[in-house]
């Protein structure tokens, strides 16, 4: 294991200077307080000890930079963290876990196939190996789901694409002053799973003749789709728009705003 996991002040230390080195010189203890779950004075006393080891350096006004031994060590740590995941992913994880994938051939049980990751949903033919691979662990018939073991490779996958549609709240007009032409135009753009948020989303897709795929959840479900590599739509009112986009912003995921209110 990693020795950065092995106790939870060395865990902390590590989380810490990474939030200096992303924030100096200026950093938020209660926000990092927040991020590792622990008291502004934890933290406080977390820094102190930085400091006490050179791996940290202060002007005494609460601005904080990492110092080149504080580099060294984060870089030592995050190296360690690095060949520890991939022992587990590629050592561990890949020979005990079991995938679920969709057979496109008919396949024997202990057979080495090929795997792909289309629409979301995993599949095993007998391609050549492209990049992915595993073992069936039963018999399956074309169309059958099948359990897959023995992982080897890495599974292409592109991250779906978000795309806001945002529309006015009812009180400045709601679907009546939402671009239904414009919206239908963005639906229409390949293959996408279609949410609505707020009650003015729902009624304004089905004024254009579209039924929504998710109404509860949405904002989870696109989330969720995009790791999948399926780009959604999601139609917010105005209202809730900021929500939205904090949760991607905090994943990491790429989105499109496009404002539909109509003059």
């Amino acid at each position: 294991m990693a020795n950065v996991l092995q106790s939870k002040r060395d865990s902390s230390r590590f989380q810490i200077l990474v939030e200096i080195a992303a924030h100096q010189p200026n950093l938020r203890q209660k926000e990092v307080a927040e991020k590792l779950g622990v008291t502004p004075q934890a933290i406080s006393e977390y820094i102190k000890e930085l400091v006490a080891d050179e791996l940290v350096e202060t002007d005494g006004r609460m601005r904080y930079r990492i110092t080149k031994e504080g580099v060294e060590w984060l870089l030592e740590s995050a190296a360690e963290l690095k060949r520890y995941a991939r022992v587990v992913m590629e050592e561990i994880i890949s020979h005990v876990s079991v995938w679920t994938a969709i057979a496109e051939d008919h396949l024997q049980e202990g057979e080495r196939v090929s795997l792909e990751m289309r629409g979301g949903l995993l599949y095993a033919n007998r391609k050549d190996w492209i990049e992915a691979s595993g073992v069936t662990i039963s018999d399956a018939a074309c169309g059958e789901d099948v359990g897959v073991s023995d992982l080897h490779g890495l599974i292409s996958l592109e991250e779906g694409k978000i795309t806001i549609c945002r529309i006015p709240r009812v009180q400045m007009g709601g679907s009546r002053r939402s671009d239904l032409a414009k919206l239908a135009e963005i639906i229409g753009r390949g293959d996408r799973m279609v949410g609505a948020l707020g009650v003015e989303a729902i009624v304004t897709l089905k004024k254009m003749g579209r039924e929504p795929d998710v109404v509860f959840g949405a904002k989870e479900a696109a989330v969720e789709a995009a790791y999948h590599g399926v780009s959604s739509v999601i139609v917010s009112v105005d209202e809730q728009v900021p929500n939205l986009l904090n949760r991607l912003e905090s994943e990491g995921l790429k989105y499109e705003l496009v404002d539909l209110t109509t003059a």
